[in-house]
């Protein structure tokens, strides 16, 4: 399995009269990029807000660190830190 990174726009009818087109990543697995490009299509939040993909990067190295996915059983298990706990580390 890769990583990908699928950046999508869409817009949205609640936000500026939905004249602005907003922006989003998705995080994807999957064994290649057409693989991650079908995965994200099939995205519930994907296709409720009708977004289009504006580019897929294949996410294999970060600043000199090997990327490797391992099988987990956990399912968003990933600390998010909120803007008051980011602002104080």
């Amino acid at each position: 399995m890769k990583l990908f990174m699928v950046h999508v726009g869409f817009y949205d009818a609640e936000v500026g009269e939905g004249i602005y087109e907003s922006h989003m990543n998705f995080f994807i697995a999957a064994s290649n990029a057409k693989s991650a490009k079908k995965k994200t299509f099939n995205l519930e939040q994907f296709k409720n807000k009708k977004m289009h993909i504006d580019g897929i990067k294949e996410i294999s190295d970060v600043e000199g660190y090997k990327v490797i996915l391992e099988k987990s059983s956990h399912k968003n298990k990933s600390k998010v830190y909120s803007y008051n706990e980011s602002k104080k580390l």
